[in-house]
């Protein structure tokens, strides 16, 4: 058993990386997985919200977009510049004690593990997103993080990170996405009204 804190959540990391990776799966979401964590796949609605943002508020929605890329860029160096490259920490399906067992729906990809990118940077526009566009329509909050939340855990599903690398990963994002959305609402506070869904009111 483990001695140190350390060990300890290292183990626990490892024991749900192992139901998450390699027990709980099935045919169906190993179909889906892989799109949920594919920046491709989500496209259509950073297109959308470049058109949608800059048409609805103008001035302040262009400022929203810049803020936007802002956002995913800090995240994106943070996470995989400085932060990987301190830690070291394998991929599950790089480690050679578990590339036996993995289940490995999607490319390893090169690079260290720990925290997960993708978590990082989908968590810091999620919040970054919800704390700009949450205050005209409160379920921007909810969607957005649910959106942050599923392609995060789709990068343990497909075995390319530990849950402890996107935990931290989604922590670190959420960190950045409040930072820059504060200051971007105390300079440029959107202030007009989105209508809520029908099928979310």
């Amino acid at each position: 058993m483990p001695k140190t804190f350390r060990e300890l959540v290292v183990y626990y990391d490892h024991v749900a990386w192992y139901y998450l990776n390699t027990q709980w799966h099935n045919r169906y979401l190993d179909q889906i997985e892989p799109f949920l964590r594919n920046q491709w796949f989500w496209a259509p609605l950073y297109l959308f919200l470049a058109l949608f943002i800059p048409g609805r508020f103008g001035r302040k929605g262009w400022i929203w977009c810049v803020f936007f890329i802002v956002t995913f860029i800090i995240s994106d160096q943070v996470s995989a510049t400085l932060l990987k490259p301190y830690f070291h920490r394998l991929r599950p399906c790089n480690n050679p004690y578990l590339k036996s067992i993995v289940h490995l729906i999607v490319p390893c990809g090169g690079g260290y593990s720990f925290p997960s990118s993708h978590a990082s940077n989908h968590f810091s526009l999620a919040v970054f997103s919800a704390m700009t566009l949450g205050t005209m329509a409160k379920w921007v909050w909810p969607v957005a993080i649910l959106w942050a939340g599923a392609v995060a855990a789709a990068q343990v599903y497909v075995g390319v990170h530990f849950p402890l690398d996107v935990t931290c990963g989604a922590m670190l994002g959420c960190m950045i996405g409040f930072g820059t959305g504060k200051l971007y609402n105390r300079y440029f506070l959107l202030n007009a009204k989105i209508e809520t869904p029908k099928s979310i009111s």
